[in-house]
């Protein structure tokens, strides 16, 4: 029996003809309506024909089938559940859902409730999403990857396909603007709520706690959390609902609760439906309910008054350049914290207390982060590849991908056999897709299938797809027996999962080939017939359809880790540190078991802040033969030459990525190689290296103030850096023949500088003539010239008594050279640019002061016509 009187008092009701009508002439709509008005039940229920606009049990129209997309699990099962109770039916009936791995639907199902991952792998299959009549996109704020992707295809498939297909984006708060101009400029419609109103608690910490940073969330804060738990329990009545980033952290806060006298309840993506619906039902206890960010939209939880917000949330992060994604706590968004404040709201007056100050609130993001613009876009590439948009540039996105991180997951996809060097997918990346995984742990399905059989290489994978706690350990084939041999709800779960992504590695090709034939080039050789891992025992069998292999399971999870992150095999290099192939290293913490691993496939890592190297949460031993079977698009070998410790170094070297597996000398290296790694040890310690003589330094000397005076033709010889740019005018062809660092000690720089004169204009032969390397003086002296002086003028360094009678200073290439006036000891006098003033006054001052420590030298009166000389007064009357 339809619940006529809940349908009527839900508000979106007087949304609903304005709602329609933009259907009707758009095809398209953006509904805005607050939480708890019913535009995720009343909404799909009126336009799927099923109850009239004001509730009635007589329909309104035609029926229509409905899809209707939510982002979780948890929000898919209870709205299919409440549309369900608030038509009098059972789910299954005319409405139903589906998630992964769970499917309650029935022949006269009109509205189906899927998570939009689920969605996504139907338009994969049916792009015309035949018999659909209307989507709606729930919860667009949030913003996740698959919900944004689903609309670009969706929006594909009305403009090409099915012009008739009707598409609605709901959500709470969104960017409106944005999601109508995405949509085509279609009407946005705005609901008003019924809302109670919610009292503000500023709650924060007495004293200063740590940010978090990626995983980690301080513990102080955690017991802030909870004392503010305790403290909303005492000052309120009601039922508490409390925000937490994580699994994790909702552990922790529940362990500092337990005396609080009230049933706690947790609620996250890993939970199991039974907890899940018991949180969402109402109980005769008081309760406090630890929740994640699923319950901040699409779910009412009944009896709560009191909301405690932690102020953390959980977006993921990918680290490109160390080839490790994972989440990251960060603060939640203005937005996010509306949305939880809401929760308080939903049936009577309430309170949210907040666990930061008031004058933070401010300075908090207005809405969560796209995911597209953060996340990993690997399984977002190879879907828009299968779409037949490789680049996705003709997608009708929020946000277009970012460059850097498309070219990362092209890269990953090349790496597993998903695309073709064209960047269109393979026959293999076809059937990746349609997994419902991420494409590298579909590579791990299909070739651990081959190598293990569908059942061993499904487990190990359901347990790569969602991470096993914390408890379990970091080893993946202990974790693997714990979960085949424990009760507990993750163990659960994780057997649903493996039993159908078996079923689904279990659908051979038709063709029955092998992994690898469907590859590019080689990228995800099949592994090795025989893996090693420590004991070298046991045998893998490379055909489909073989069964299950008697590989031990340490081999097992380690073959199927490695084929999943073939980046993250690993290396020993010192107890409990390894390289990985990526080029990063990893470390195992105290007491793991790994720790004398020779080899380790990483496949659960995080970096702590300030630290070079990844955490490894979860690995596997491996052995040489599976590491290079797993990562075989990472093997090179061939001749490395490189200038290492001052020296050249010549070795024949295998390599897998980052990790040298085996090297020798090299007796006769390429010289093409020897003289690039010669010209890097040039760059790393500087053109010293050449033999450098004071009249080879002299000359580039003479050539840097040329190019500073005259410019062209003359070379610009003053940077290290300039004259290695054309190293093959100079050096060549002593370069070439060098083959160490003794022999480049033998390069006469001089010598090979005078080939950058400027021989084919004729002016190298004016050298001498514009920048002499000697001037000669009126005493007959011929004084070098200093042309490296920091000022850059020329500097002429002379006994004053050798310039008598000189009444101009000298030039060089027109320009004046400072003379330094030396004394007879040959110690600066004076400093002049202007020798005609300096003998008119400043040469009085310095005879002055000279003639009593000089007595012997001349000092005559009248400098102009007084004899110039090198010598003493006796020596001149000889």
């Amino acid at each position: 029996m339809i619940r006529t009187a809940d349908l009527d008092s839900l508000p979106v009701r007087e949304a609903l003809p304005a709602l329609v009508s933009a259907l009707d002439d758009h095809g398209a709509a953006v509904l805005c309506a607050p939480p708890g008005t019913g535009k995720t039940t009343l909404v799909p229920l009126v336009l799927a024909g099923l109850v009239g606009p004001a509730g009635s049990g007589s329909a309104s129209g035609p029926r229509r089938r409905i899809v209707v997309a939510e982002p979780r699990r948890i929000a898919a099962r209870a709205a299919a559940r409440r549309m369900a109770w608030l038509l009098g039916e059972q789910v299954g009936a005319s409405v139903g859902f589906t998630v992964r791995g769970e499917r309650v639907v029935g022949p006269s199902t009109v509205i189906e409730v899927v998570t939009t991952g689920v969605l996504l792998q139907r338009l994969q299959r049916d792009q015309e999403l035949s018999g659909t009549d209307l989507v709606v996109l729930d919860e667009c704020h949030e913003r996740h990857l698959d919900a944004d992707t689903v609309a670009a295809f969706l929006l594909d498939v009305r403009e090409t396909l099915r012009p008739e297909l009707r598409l609605l984006a709901a959500s709470a708060t969104t960017d409106a603007a944005g999601w109508a101009r995405v949509l085509g400029g279609t009407p946005v419609v705005e609901a008003a709520g019924i809302s109670y109103p919610v009292e503000t608690v500023w709650a924060p910490p007495a004293r200063p706690v740590r940010p978090p940073h990626g995983m980690r969330v301080d513990p102080a804060q955690l017991t802030h959390v909870a004392s503010v738990v305790r403290r909303a329990l005492a000052e309120r009545s009601g039922d508490v609902l409390c925000f937490l980033p994580g699994v994790g952290e909702i552990a922790r806060v529940a362990g500092q609760l337990g005396a609080a006298g009230t049933d706690v309840l947790q609620i996250h993506g890993r939970a199991p439906a039974s907890v899940q619906d018991a949180a969402l039902a109402p109980a005769p206890h008081r309760r406090v309910i630890l929740s994640t960010a699923v319950a901040e939209s699409s779910l009412t939880v009944p009896g709560v008054r009191i909301v405690v917000d932690s102020g953390l949330a959980r977006e993921p992060r990918v680290d490109h350049a160390r080839g490790l994604g994972a989440l990251a706590t960060v603060r939640a968004s203005r937005a996010a914290g509306r949305q939880r404040a809401g929760r308080a709201g939903r049936e009577a007056p309430g309170t949210v207390y907040r666990c930061w100050a008031e004058a933070e609130d401010g300075r908090l993001p207005a809405y969560p982060a796209p995911e597209i613009r953060i996340a990993d876009l690997a399984q977002f590439a190879l879907q828009a590849a299968c779409w037949g948009d490789p680049d996705a540039t003709g997608l009708a996105l929020l946000d277009p991908p970012p460059a850097g991180a498309m070219a990362a997951a092209r890269e990953v996809l090349l790496a597993v056999g998903a695309l073709s060097p064209a960047g269109r997918p393979t026959p293999r990346g076809l059937r990746m897709a349609r997994l419902g995984l991420h494409p590298r742990l579909a590579r791990a399905l299909l070739d651990g299938s081959a190598a293990l059989g569908p059942r061993r290489a499904a487990e190990l994978v359901a347990l790569l797809s969602e991470e096993p706690p914390r408890e379990y350990g970091d080893d993946l084939a202990a974790a693997w027996r714990r979960a085949r041999a424990g009760g507990d709800p993750y163990g659960s779960r994780w057997r649903a999962e493996a039993r159908r992504l078996e079923r689904s590695a279990a659908e051979g090709d038709p063709a029955g080939a092998a992994p690898q034939d469907a590859h590019a080039g080689g990228a995800g050789s099949q592994p090795a017939r025989r893996s090693r891992a420590g004991s070298g025992q046991g045998q893998v069998s490379g055909r489909r359809g073989a069964g299950e292999s008697t590989l031990p399971d340490d081999a097992a999870a380690g073959l199927v880790a490695a084929l999943a992150f073939p980046e993250r095999v690993a290396k020993a290099k010192g107890e409990g540190a390894f390289l990985m192939a990526s080029g990063t290293g990893a470390e195992l913490g105290e007491g793991s078991g790994l720790r004398s691993a020779p080899w380790l496939a990483v496949a659960v890592a995080d970096r702590p802040p300030h630290s070079a190297s990844a955490r490894v949460r979860l690995g596997a031993l491996i052995d040489e033969d599976t590491a290079r079977a797993a990562a075989g698009h990472l093997f090179r070998s061939g001749e490395e030459v490189h200038w290492e410790d001052g020296d050249l170094v010549s070795r024949s070297v295998e390599r897998l990525g980052a990790i040298e597996l085996a090297a020798r000398p090299l007796r006769d290296p390429d010289r093409a190689l020897v003289r690039a790694a010669l010209l890097d040890g040039l760059r790393v310690e500087g053109l010293g290296l050449l033999r450098w003589t004071p009249d080879s330094r002299g000359l580039r000397d003479r050539l840097g103030f040329l190019h500073r005076t005259l410019g062209a033709p003359w070379p610009d010889v003053a940077e290290d850096r300039e004259l290695l740019e054309r190293a093959d005018d100079w050096l060549e062809p002593e370069l070439s023949r060098a083959r160490r660092r003794t022999d480049l000690a033998r390069i006469d720089a001089g010598q090979a500088l005078n080939r950058l004169l400027p021989w084919a204009t004729g002016q190298a032969a004016r050298l001498d003539e514009l920048a002499p390397e000697r001037i000669k003086v009126p005493s007959g002296s011929r004084i070098r010239v200093d042309y490296a002086a920091e000022h850059g003028q020329p500097v002429l360094a002379v006994k004053l008594q050798e310039l008598f009678g000189l009444a101009q200073t000298p030039r060089v290439a027109g320009v004046p050279v400072l003379v330094h006036l030396l004394s007879p000891a040959g110690r600066p006098a004076a400093v002049t640019a202007d020798l005609a003033s300096f003998w008119q006054g400043g040469y009085r001052a310095v005879r002055a002061e000279l003639r009593g420590r000089y007595p012997k030298h001349p000092w005559p009166e009248d400098p102009a016509t007084a004899e110039p000389t090198r010598h003493t007064n006796s020596r001149l009357r000889r």
